[in-house]
This record gives C-alpha cells, structure tokens and sequence, in this order.
C-alpha cells in the first residue's frame, strides 16, 4: 500500500482507490483453478462470487453513500454477498486513508447493519494478499470484528487454491490461525464445487488440530451459499464425524447471518432444519445467548470463547 502514502492526502487517496473495479471473471471456477465437473453446484457458487465482486464495484463507486446502488442492483438473496464485496473495498480504502475514510463505519450504518456479519468477513479479505495483520476496529461491533480473520481465510483459498489451504492447516496452532482456518474452510466448499467427497479428502489432509475448524468454516457455507441437495447433507454428517459441534457452530453462524439480514432463503432453512433440528430465528437465539457478556469485548479469546460456547449448545441440543 505505499503508492497510497506520502504526501497525498486521505481524499485523494480515496478518489484513486473509488476508480479500482474487479472484472467479474474473476468469480470464473476455471480461472480460479476450482472444480468444473460439477454445474449445477458450481453455476450456484460462481453467482454468489459475481454478487461479491458486484458489491466490491458498487462500494468503490458509491462509497459515501452504498446502501442504495446495493438495493436497487442485487437481489435480496443475493444482497449479503455484495455486502462482503462492498466490505473487502470499505476495508482497502480504511487501510489506505488510515481510517479517516471510515469507509467500514459507513458500511455499517443503516441498511448495512442488518450485514454487519458479512461487511467484517469483507474486510479481511485482503488482510491475506496485502499481508496485514490489523483487523478493523469498528466500536459499534467490538466482538464481530474478528471475523475479518475468517474473511481474511476465504481470501487466502480463493485466490491461492487448497494448495493455500493445505499450508496454512499446517502452520502452528494459535488463536489467529484457528479463527482464520474456518475463513479457509468456508473458502473449500466453493473450491470443491459443493462436493462433499472431495470437501473430506482436502480436510483430512490437513492437520489434525486444523480439522474442525476447517468443518466450521464449511458448515458455515453449507448453510449460508447452499448447493447442497438431501444426499450432500447425508454425506457431510458422515464426513464430519466427531467434528458435528465444530460444524454445526457454522451452521449457527449463517443462520444468525442471514436471520439479522431479513432475508432467509430456502436452502438455509433446510440446512438449519436438516443439521440443528430447530428453525432460523431459534438458532439465532441461541448465537444471541451465546454471546452475551462477551458483545463489548474486542479480544480474541472473546471471539473464540463465543464459537466455543455455540459448541456446546450444540452438543446439548443432538
């Protein structure tokens, strides 16, 4: 980022970063290097990756005021994708005006509150690529800024592939790395095209102690992008074997996702149903309870002890 610095000041930086648009081939699975034996799935994916990169080019054009370009040009299921893209574009402009765009905080406000969850995971899309290691601090949303280290994980895969996945799994354990797997795991079910088969073989070879995390991250996908048919969901309780909390913690967290946003689309509801027994709103609840007295807290460990706690109802409620 240091052709942004220097003496240029923060509005002409922002007027510089505004006029940056990503081509939608970039959502192309054959291009990324993802799988392509699949169509129906991968037609479902590929979609959701044009919304995000639609969201991006939006926010750069309409950064001062997104909410109404957002609206009027994605459809409501679509809409939390195109918030993570227009996400990923608040973050890089935060980052090259050192915040004083607030970019992310505008984001963030009115209509844009109801996809606070996915407008974080946008923001750290870049932290990867960029090689960032600061997360935003939104004091509105102290806990949920973590999941820019998710975000950060879906980036890495993206763009580098399971090869990247596979590395990191490998790395040694800490609190960051295992907030960011689940980014890479969520990542995989687009990589592997929806295919659980292929979804396992990848996750087993990473790392034992990477293993559940990486199954959050796909549960999280499963629930929240779809493209999985009764048969997947068979498979994947198979898959996951003794991981099932670990999974069903990202179910949790899409259901929460998309219940805030007002908009629950069927497959959602069926992933919910099929994994968790219950409907959308109580499993938003249950991330509600999860979280309280850790909402204020802009830690890590808060983050993590929040999952862990989603864990555990869970595991109480099989």
């Amino acid at each position: 980022m240091r052709s942004f610095s220097g003496g240029s000041t923060p509005v002409s930086r922002s007027g510089f970063i505004s006029k940056i648009t990503l081509p939608l081939s970039v959502a192309d699975f054959g291009a990324r290097g993802f799988r392509t034996d699949r169509p129906v799935a991968r037609a479902v994916l590929e979609e959701h990756a044009r919304m995000f990169l639609t969201g991006f080019n939006i926010g750069a054009a309409h950064w001062r005021a997104p909410h109404a370009e957002l609206a009027g040009r994605v459809p409501d299921a679509e809409r939390g994708f195109a918030y993570e893209g227009a996400g990923m574009f608040a973050g890089l402009l935060d980052l090259a005006t050192a915040g004083r765009a607030r970019a992310v905080r505008r984001l963030l406000a009115g209509p844009g509150h109801a996809y606070t969850h996915l407008v974080h995971v946008g923001a750290g899309w870049l932290l990867s690529p960029l090689r960032v290691t600061a997360v935003p601090r939104v004091p509105a949303t102290p806990l949920l800024r973590w999941l820019a280290v998710d975000g950060a994980g879906f980036g890495e895969v993206y763009f580098g592939g399971t090869p990247a996945l596979v590395r990191r799994a490998h790395r040694r354990p800490d609190p960051r790395w295992e907030a960011r797997l689940a980014g890479c795991g969520r990542a995989l079910w687009f990589a592997e095209s929806a295919d659980v088969a292929g979804v396992a073989a990848v996750v087993d070879r990473a790392a034992p102690a990477a293993r559940p995390h990486l199954w959050a991250g796909v549960g999280l996908a499963v629930a929240y992008a779809g493209a999985a048919d009764d048969a997947a969901f068979d498979a994947l309780e198979q898959a996951v074997g003794p991981h099932f909390a670990h999974f069903g913690q990202g179910v949790v967290f899409a259901a929460a996702a998309r219940h805030r946003s007002g908009v629950v689309p069927a497959h959602t509801e069926r992933a919910v149903a099929r994994f968790l027994g219950v409907g959308v709103a109580e499993t938003a609840d249950w991330s509600e309870a999860a979280a309280r007295g850790l909402t204020d807290a802009p830690d890590l460990l808060a983050f993590l002890r929040w999952k862990a706690r989603l864990r555990a109802t869970v595991d109480a409620r099989r």
